[in-house]
């Protein structure tokens, strides 16, 4: 019987934390795609050049794209609920030792891939990740990136999450994506090429594509 109370009991408090802030995190999601929807009008409006237009989409609940000339931000939200692990700086705040449960997240990958490796399906390019948005039961958050995604937001003690500072997310990543320039691979990375790949080149543009060769962002570890 015991052990049955405490199963009883991790069911009140841990799972039922989860499943709400997975509410929270959906219905965050969902503010995110309304401003990225905004976005798209607002940029547009301003902008002559039709070649440079800013498009957005949506692939359902979890998933939406955000292509503005050559970049495309991917912003996709993970279904389960994180923890960190105890040696995380949040476990020694008194925000999250008054309650522990205050430390389960749910989670928003923001991508950055080229826009041409959607356009001609070159399922070999690379995106890379430029931000991760954590969010709680309070639905305060931090954001965990590269640059001025880094330091901008990470008052998870006091900040909340709202439509304001989702726009403010959302601008920082356009801003980094635009000066993330499209950067020529190595020569000897790229000198041998199967024929394979050259007969399929032109259909589907199997050589791959990245912005980037040979360097990590500052939050990626050397293990690759």
């Amino acid at each position: 019987m015991e052990k049955q109370k405490q199963i009883v009991q991790l069911l009140k408090t841990k799972a039922s934390t989860k499943q709400e802030v997975y509410r929270i995190t959906k219905q965050v999601f969902a503010d995110f795609q309304e401003v990225l929807k905004q976005k798209e009008d607002k940029i547009n409006a301003e902008i002559v050049n039709k070649d440079v237009q800013i498009i957005y989409s949506s692939e359902g609940d979890f998933e939406s794209k955000l292509k503005f000339s050559g970049d495309t931000l991917l912003f996709h939200m993970h279904s389960n609920i994180f923890d960190f692990p105890s040696s995380h700086p949040m476990h020694k705040t008194k925000y999250v030792k008054e309650d522990r449960l205050r430390s389960f997240c749910g989670v928003i990958n923001i991508y950055n891939f080229l826009s041409d490796s959607f356009k001609y399906n070159r399922m070999n390019d690379a995106g890379y990740l430029v931000a991760r948005v954590f969010i709680n039961k309070d639905k305060h958050f931090f954001v965990e990136g590269d640059k001025q995604l880094g330091f901008l937001f990470n008052d998870f003690i006091n900040q909340q999450i709202n439509t304001e500072g989702i726009a403010k997310i959302v601008d920082e990543a356009m801003v980094y994506a635009l000066n993330f320039d499209l950067q020529t691979p190595n020569f000897n990375e790229v000198k041998v090429v199967s024929v394979h790949q050259i007969l399929d080149m032109n259909s589907n543009q199997k050589l791959k594509t990245a912005k980037r060769m040979g360097y990590k962002f500052s939050f990626e570890t050397n293990n690759d």
